[in-house]
């Protein structure tokens, strides 16, 4: 039985696969569905789990070296969720696009996790090193 990390056998599953240059997008509650990919839904209410915790938790066990998020997110939350993201993501290069060219992007992707944040634009593409 598994006593520490991720609990989730389904998000384990999924984060298992993910290996050099893959991608992985965790999302608010609500970001679209993309049936091609596979997603691991585990919004529970609102803001539980939150992105920032989903991204702390990946980034215990795995090596990301870029991020993508969506210009929309600056524009839309304050200067203290912007740096709340910035730290969760030290290291991590973040390039910041379009929300369209974002999702053009997701189809992409080893998987999508659904969170229950309703942070604004609070989605997250973390490519694996």
């Amino acid at each position: 039985m598994i006593n520490s990390g991720i609990l989730n056998p389904h998000l384990l599953a999924l984060l298992a696969r993910i290996r050099h240059t893959n991608a992985l997008v965790i999302s608010d509650r609500g970001f679209p569905f993309w049936p091609e990919i596979e997603t691991v839904d585990i919004s529970l209410v609102d803001d539980l789990p939150t992105v920032l915790q989903l991204i702390a938790a990946v980034r215990a066990n795995h090596n990301f070296t870029q991020a993508y998020m969506a210009r929309e997110f600056q524009k839309n939350n304050t200067a203290a969720t912007r740096a709340s993201f910035a730290k969760a993501l030290a290291d991590v290069p973040t390039k910041f696009e379009s929300h369209v060219n974002f999702k053009k992007r997701v189809p992409d992707a080893i998987g999508l996790i659904r969170t229950g944040d309703t942070t604004q634009y609070a989605n997250v593409i973390l490519i694996s090193g």
